[in-house]
């Protein structure tokens, strides 16, 4: 098939996009589709330790050695555009090195432009469906992605906003050792949070919780959201119990109107009000005016099963439930109509991303989670900034 061949030559940017697509942003692709871009999630390189050191040398000078008591070549992560490696400062304090791979920036809007050529080719999408939009998207956030400066700030930002949590602790940036390609700050000894998964119940529930709660934070409370939900970027430490955020890369601010309007939905919502939903979904931009009647009704009906665990009042069992085999379900309904061509705004479907990869997580944990009383809490403007932790 030319798709998958063209794919398997795609690298860098590309591979990042395809990890953005596989981890669900609210798009429903082919199934070959969805394979091949999960592999490309899980593809990562390392660079030579030649070619890492030619990248230390332009980044902080051919002297950089010194500055370290160690430096660990080899390193212990990798993902898309960079990897990362454990080093140690002669005043003791240990570090993660975060390194860009060469000629990651400077392939974005061709790499992102193949990419779109072969999501053209018949039979993947719909006849109609307007993708540019949420390749403009794409490209503007892996730019972002690979500014490691700007990342630097976003992990400040977050650490500040949640500096006292009893839950989260976050990596502090070390900024004389940043630039645009390279990612310093203090190395976190965690686990994966795969390592819960035999933990008790009361303490999965609990991750889970928090995990969920961030994400409405996020959403109703920061005004900024970290939108990649890949399981590698939330760690566990044993030692105090709290959760690692880690990678900020991918972090959307979210204007005070989606706020609203989200804030708008959840509460229509809850209430069941379905004409209410209906026009705060059309606010979103989950369809259009000019969308199908049908189409609108498809796609309000798929809400509608989605919010079922947000309605109720008891604890919401993700391990034993059905309900993401039924959105898929639905999904692949609504997706295999050729005649629907209406994508919602990128900003809508990266947040959705991290609204899918909470659930893959809390299912992943078979954590049981109380979700009605969470989201109440928010939507009330008067009582949002007193809510955190998942406590």
């Amino acid at each position: 098939m030319r798709l998958t061949e063209g794919l398997s030559h795609l690298r860098g940017a590309a591979l990042k996009m395809g990890q953005m697509l596989s981890m669900d942003t609210g798009l429903v692709l082919p199934d070959e589709l969805t394979a091949i871009l999960a592999r490309m999630r899980d593809d990562a390189r390392h660079m030579p330790p030649k070619q890492l050191q030619a990248v230390l040398n332009t980044e902080w000078g051919t002297g950089w050695r010194a500055g370290f008591a160690r430096f660990d070549v080899r390193p212990f992560a990798a993902a898309s555009i960079g990897q990362v490696h454990r080093a140690v400062l002669h005043d003791g304090r240990d570090l993660a090195i975060k390194v860009q791979y060469p000629g990651v920036r400077d392939s974005i809007d061709s790499d992102v432009d193949n990419m779109a050529t072969l999501l053209r080719l018949p039979g993947i999408l719909p006849r109609d469906m307007d993708v540019a939009p949420l390749l403009a998207e794409a490209k503007r956030q892996l730019h972002a992605e690979a500014d490691y400066r700007a990342e630097a700030g976003h992990l400040s930002r977050f650490r500040a906003m949640l500096e006292g949590s009893d839950m989260f602790v976050l990596p502090e940036v070390q900024s004389d050792q940043c630039t645009p390609q390279v990612l310093a700050m203090t190395y976190l000894d965690s686990a994966p949070l795969d390592s819960l998964i035999d933990a008790p119940q009361v303490m999965r529930d609990r991750v889970a919780a928090a995990l969920i709660d961030l994400t409405l934070r996020e959403l109703f409370v920061f005004g900024a959201m970290q939108t990649d939900p890949n399981l590698a970027n939330y760690r566990f430490d044993p030692a105090t119990g709290r959760i690692v955020l880690l990678d900020f890369g991918a972090v959307h601010a979210i204007a005070p109107r989606i706020v609203a309007d989200f804030r708008a939905l959840a509460r229509a919502a809850l209430d069941g009000e379905g004409a209410q939903t209906r026009q705060a979904m059309l606010r979103i931009g989950y369809f259009a005016h000019d969308t199908a009647p049908h189409h609108q009704e498809l796609i309000q009906s798929m809400f509608e099963v989605a919010m079922g665990p947000v309605r109720q009042q008891a604890p919401f069992d993700f391990g034993s439930s059905e309900l993401l085999d039924r959105l898929r379900t639905m999904g692949m309904a609504i997706g295999n109509d050729r005649d629907l061509g209406h994508v919602p705004p990128a900003a809508t479907l990266f947040l959705h991303r991290k609204i899918g990869g909470m659930y893959l997580m809390a299912a992943r944990l078979r954590a049981r989670v109380a979700l009605r009383p969470m989201v109440e809490a928010y939507c009330d403007e008067s009582t949002r900034a007193t809510v955190g932790d998942g406590e």
